[in-house]
């Protein structure tokens, strides 16, 4: 016979949201755009993949106004780079997310957790309509990814300098078993001032992992200040190099360059794509300006960017 519960814990159940799973229409939706991409002109490619961004970028200011919170400026500068990951470079399923032969796609600058989770949303891991609830009490989409609430994520990130170096070790893994997947982790470019990164690209290029792709969403700006007034880290393209990477220096919003920078090594060795792109792109009060950080729109912005994102 089951003991009845304290009323407090009555309320915490409650008030405890179903787990995320997998939603079969969204991920049909997201096969079929794959599947056009693949037979469509470059011209129209890049059609379909400004479109789905858009979409994503409306949903993360719909996301960021109903919580108050969040990093609406570097979402919208690494929203490009993870449209064409998720519709181009992965070999994914999101309806089977533990498939040991997966890809693995980590986002290191994990406070950018909205764009993250509207891409997966999109792509059918779990029903858009929860990312409504963004970082409300107890939601599984709370400020940083966590890989035991939110299916698709590999690795709990936001502490800055940890996703390249389980990356590698991912890649390390998936050369071991030699299953021919890739890693792709997306790091910010303010976060390659933590010493962890380098070392981690040291022990890439030891290991020789032609299977890991690096992108450094390169908009110039940290929380604060320009990168290059803090602690400058051009030549960034060089000093990758010179860790023994096979680098890629593209424009972070031309989907045609995104699509060739993650493509597989050409030369046996890691791969670093330095992409360059505007912190708040897509909404012009918010582009290059380090204020929006961390800073939340009021009504009047919100209407003004999401007219400017239609």
């Amino acid at each position: 016979m089951t003991s009845p519960q304290t009323p407090s814990a009555q309320t915490a159940s409650a008030q405890t949201p179903a787990p995320l799973v997998a939603d079969p229409r969204q991920r049909a939706e997201w096969t079929a755009v794959r599947r056009e991409l693949a037979e469509s002109s470059p011209e129209r490619r890049t059609e379909i993949l400004r479109e789905w961004a858009s979409r994503t970028r409306r949903s993360i200011v719909s996301m960021i106004d109903h919580a108050k919170q969040g990093h609406i400026g570097g979402d919208f500068s690494v929203t490009d780079i993870l449209t064409v990951a998720y519709l181009e470079a992965l070999n994914i399923d999101p309806e089977n997310p533990g498939d040991p032969d997966r890809d693995r796609f980590i986002l290191s600058k994990g406070h950018c957790s909205a764009a993250l989770y509207s891409t997966l949303a999109f792509s059918g891991y779990f029903d858009p309509a929860r990312l409504q609830t963004f970082m409300d009490p107890l939601s599984p989409l709370n400020g940083h990814p966590n890989r035991t609430k939110v299916p698709g994520v590999e690795t709990n990130t936001g502490p800055l300098g940890h996703g390249l170096p389980v990356a590698v070790g991912a890649a390390i893994g998936a050369k071991l078993k030699g299953n021919g997947s890739r890693v792709i982790v997306v790091t910010g470019d303010g976060e390659l001032q933590e010493g962890s990164n380098w070392e981690a690209l040291m022990a890439a290029s030891h290991h020789e992992l032609h299977n890991l792709t690096l992108v450094v969403d390169r908009n110039r700006l940290q929380q604060g200040a320009r990168t290059e007034e803090t602690n400058a880290l051009d030549p960034l393209d060089e000093k990758l190099a010179s860790f023994g990477c096979e680098v890629r220096v593209v424009d972070g919003h031309d989907y045609q360059a995104l699509i060739q920078a993650m493509s597989g090594s050409t030369t046996g060795k890691p791969v670093a794509v330095i992409a360059n792109t505007i912190k708040g792109k897509g909404v012009s009060f918010i582009e290059d300006r380090v204020e929006w950080h961390h800073k939340v729109p009021n009504a009047e912005q919100i209407e003004q960017a999401v007219k400017e994102l239609a």
